[in-house]
């Protein structure tokens, strides 16, 4: 009985020694970089992102498109801290990519789908044209 809890108590201390070490590693959303990190790159498109009738800047659609390349981390950088504190509307945030015409955005994410790696009810917003 006493060899159980040992082989328990260090298979509980191996599992959390990988948990602490994905964490170390940057295995979030947004890779090595955290979502509020990658916010800061988005400063750009702060008026765009409050408005939806704000002009999006060249500056602006560049970076959408670099941090889009992965929806989950757009999300997540749309779900942070950063962007909240700023005045960010995730609703109008997601219409950033269509204005900018940008021909490869994901189709149909929803905000915290994506962050799952599914698709759900922004695809008004966000879809391609057709």
């Amino acid at each position: 009985m006493a060899s159980l809890k040992v082989i328990f108590l260090l298979g509980l201390i191996t599992f959390s020694g990988i948990a602490v070490l994905e964490q170390v590693d940057g295995a979030g959303p947004c890779g090595k970089s955290s979502p509020d990190n990658e916010a800061m790159k988005l400063a750009p498109c702060a008026a765009a992102a409050q408005d939806e009738k704000s002009a999006v800047s060249s500056g602006c659609c560049l970076q959408v498109k670099k941090i889009g390349q992965n929806p989950a981390c757009l999300c997540a950088v749309l779900l942070s801290d950063t962007a909240k504190s700023s005045g960010i509307k995730p609703e109008v945030a997601m219409t950033i990519p269509k204005r900018c015409n940008i021909a490869d955005r994901p189709v149909g994410y929803n905000l915290h789908s994506a962050l799952k790696g599914s698709y759900d009810e922004f695809s008004p917003l966000i879809g391609r044209k057709s």
